[in-house]
């Protein structure tokens, strides 16, 4: 029996270490004006166990749809990707929460790039 366990266990450990790069994202926005003057520059981050969450405002499209953003990898960088702010603009809270594997040390919002520095990478 305790044979048994001791492979279960093994084998359990040996493939939970082969994990494929990934990243994934919830997003969550809150309209806050029509007015995209006076936006907050400020851009803070919170890292926790299961990723990092980002607070920022920005200017989108006044019909702007959290299904639009996507987030893709390039090396140990995040690209988020926002539809231009074309035609009516409103200005919204977001707050983005990103979890990746393996670690990235930059999020590039758009085009500007955050260097990130989380303890224990």
């Amino acid at each position: 029996m305790i044979r048994i366990v001791a492979i279960l266990f093994l084998a359990t450990s040996l493939f939970g270490c082969d994990r494929k790069p990934f990243v994934e994202h919830k997003i969550k926005s809150e309209k806050l004006g029509d007015n995209c003057a006076g936006l907050s520059p400020s851009f803070r981050v919170t890292a926790n166990f299961g990723g990092e969450r980002f607070e920022f405002d920005k200017c989108l499209p006044t019909n702007f749809d959290d299904d639009k953003v996507l987030t893709t990898r390039s090396g140990d960088t995040v690209l988020v990707s926002f539809p231009p702010a074309t035609g009516q603009t409103a200005a919204y809270r977001i707050t983005l929460d990103i979890d990746s594997y393996p670690n990235y040390h930059v999020v590039k919002v758009d085009d500007e790039s955050y260097n990130i520095s989380v303890s224990g990478n």
